[in-house]
């Protein structure tokens, strides 16, 4: 199933950190151990995640070429990255429906009510692939493939200290006759309405019950501060 996912109900328009068990005393580091895990930041946007330790970079590059060629995305964000726990990590990989390994990407975007419509949770919802039914038939009529394999998993509405709002949304997808992806990804937006903050870990199904710890403890520490 050839499907650009990358934000394909609607289009808007890093450095990763490893602190571990660590401690910064001046120019100094004194490190007790290899860490569990790496934590990314754009601190520009305020925002942070970690992944296991060992898994590797994408760089925004890579990941703009091959959005680029894929039609999916021009990369009009503000800041994105991608991580995924293989020894030669692959930046096409991040629209690919048959992943046997988790595939984590996050990037942070300027929103125009002006051109989109007002920002509201649905459109989080919607922002990366569609999840509410109204989008999904949307979608359906469009591409002219019903979405048999969709089943939601988890709808949460969330509400962050600073103003920020948004979903976690936690689902399968996959049309008929294809292989199904599980989907684990939250959406954010600041009180202004102007700035999307997103996260997304996908893998087939099977890879996801696999390794549904390790994901869970990627996107639950997605974290945005206030500037």
């Amino acid at each position: 199933m050839a499907i650009n996912a990358h934000r394909v109900v609607q289009r808007v328009a890093g450095k990763g950190l490893a602190w571990g068990c660590a401690i910064a005393l001046g120019a100094a580091l004194v490190s007790c151990g290899a860490p569990s895990f790496s934590y990314i930041a754009d601190s520009g946007g305020h925002t942070y995640f970690k992944v296991p330790y060992g898994w590797k970079q994408i760089s925004a590059s890579q990941l703009c070429n091959a959005l680029a060629k894929s039609n999916a995305s021009s990369c009009e964000t503000n800041w994105l990255t991608a991580y995924e726990p293989a020894a030669k990590p692959v930046a096409t990989d991040f629209l690919s429906p048959t992943l046997s390994k988790p595939f984590v990407f996050a990037e942070v975007t300027g929103y125009s009510a002006a051109t989109n419509g007002p920002l509201t949770d649905d459109t989080l919802r919607n922002f990366f692939l569609p999840v509410t039914a109204s989008a999904r038939s949307a979608y359906e009529s469009q591409a002219g493939i019903k979405l048999t394999g969709f089943k939601q998993l988890r709808d949460d509405t969330l509400s962050l200290s600073g103003g920020f709002h948004g979903v976690r949304e936690t689902f399968d997808f996959g049309a008929t006759g294809t292989i199904t992806d599980t989907y684990d990804q939250i959406a954010l937006a600041n009180s202004a309405g102007d700035t999307i903050y997103f996260i997304v870990a996908h893998c087939t199904a099977t890879c996801y019950s696999r390794d549904s710890t390790a994901i869970n403890d990627v996107i639950s520490s997605f974290t945005v501060r206030s500037h």
